[in-house]
């Protein structure tokens, strides 16, 4: 697929078109705006990486050796 030719049609068939409807809808695409996927998250799953993000400045982490070892060990 060229990209190119794709937008290239696209714009040759919205100059075509005299629907505001699919104009408005094509401009609300292009105009959305960007979401913060922190704000996608539940108040749990902010919690918890606020949570994991202190646990870690107060050095409460261990390295993957650590963590994996136990349960090789079974």
């Amino acid at each position: 697929m060229d990209i190119q030719l794709e937008k290239q049609e696209i714009i040759e068939q919205l100059l075509q078109t005299n629907d505001e409807s699919i104009i408005a809808s094509i401009k609300s695409l292009l105009t959305k705006d960007k979401k913060d996927f922190w704000e996608e998250l539940t108040p749990e799953q902010q919690n918890d990486i606020k949570l994991s993000l202190q646990e870690f400045a107060d050095g409460k982490v261990s390295d993957f050796e650590e963590f994996i070892t136990p349960y090789l060990s079974k």
